[in-house]
């Protein structure tokens, strides 16, 4: 099952990857209005319209996808779920449903989901090279994952309130129903992120920050620690560095400024880390550095959105 809106030619090539292998498909459109709706059934794809009176969330659309392809086939084993500007790469679902039907502790099978077009701009690039994780048991999938329906309904679906980290937050519950998520090493689905300009990268980072601090609000407790690690991070090189140049510069003089070299230091260190060519190492290891100004923004977001009691709302980057 899929979820979009407005996602156009990706959608029908999402579409079209299942074609043919005689499995149920089910898209849950989001109000697009650029026909995607009506081509997805052309190709014959159930279409849910979800009811948007409810505030939007990726989970909710993905809960209620679930239930329809429950409603038409109720004795499925495994669900695939897609995003819909990916699609399933040739022998991904034979290879993923082998494995789960060999490995009934495993919960929650993944591949590697690459960038369609990873030159198209170093957003694209930096987005594929995050998804290069490694092969085995893992903590957590992404939105592209085989989902064994025992384990899906025992962990109670999706949190539909969360707008950002819905699946790790929902593999969380599945590893503490005792199942598994494990990464194959096997081509999964190529993704198009279609991130052109910075303003984009940066939201995605924005959106990134308040899914580590929800989840860290959610699990952060031990053992699981869920994301605190990551929101930590966010806050000490986003936030409480700067504030304490910033102090210490005003305090001090603008001498104080050569403190501010922390951050090409860290980005010297994270390359020296990194593997492949030197530029792309180092490329990569500056906008991690960056992106940590951006991830706070959200992890402070989030802080804001809970003091106020508000609803959450989206950061969308597309």
């Amino acid at each position: 099952m899929a979820i979009g809106r407005n996602e156009g030619e990706r959608l029908m090539r999402c579409v079209r990857s299942v074609a043919g292998l005689g499995v149920p498909f089910v898209y849950v459109d989001s109000d697009s209005t650029d026909g995607s709706p009506e081509r997805a059934r052309q190709l014959g794809a159930v279409v849910v319209q979800l009811d948007l009176s409810i505030p939007f969330t990726a989970a909710r659309a993905r809960n209620a996808g679930f239930r329809a392809l429950m409603e038409q086939q109720p004795d499925l084993r495994f669900v695939q779920f897609v995003d819909g500007d990916c699609e399933i790469v040739p022998g991904w679902i034979p290879a993923a449903l082998d494995f789960l039907e060999s490995r009934p502790d495993v919960g929650v099978a993944c591949g590697r989901r690459r960038e369609r077009h990873p030159d198209a701009s170093v957003y694209n690039l930096l987005c594929d090279m995050e998804w290069d994780t490694p092969v085995g048991e893992a903590k957590a999938c992404g939105g592209d994952a085989m989902m064994r329906v025992e384990a899906f309904r025992q962990a109670g679906g999706f949190r539909d309130g969360l707008i950002a980290g819905e699946e790790p937050e929902l593999c969380v519950r599945i590893r503490a129903q005792g199942w598994k998520v494990y990464r194959l090493d096997h081509e999964m689905t190529l993704h198009d992120a279609a991130i052109t300009r910075f303003g984009q990268w940066w939201k995605r980072n924005v959106r990134a920050g308040h899914a580590f601090a929800e989840g860290a609000h959610l699990h952060g407790r031990p053992p699981e620690r869920h994301w605190v690690r990551e929101t930590r991070s966010a806050l000490l090189w986003g936030a409480v560095l700067p504030a304490i140049i910033a102090v210490t510069a005003i305090v001090l003089g603008p001498q104080a400024l050569v403190l501010a070299l922390v951050y090409p230091a860290q980005v010297v260190r994270l390359a020296l880390r990194e593997r492949g060519p030197i530029r792309t190492r180092v490329a990569r290891a500056a906008f991690l550095v960056l992106g940590k100004f951006a991830e706070a923004a959200g992890v402070l977001k989030f802080v804001l959105r809970r003091r106020q009691g508000g609803p959450a709302e989206l950061i969308e980057y597309k």
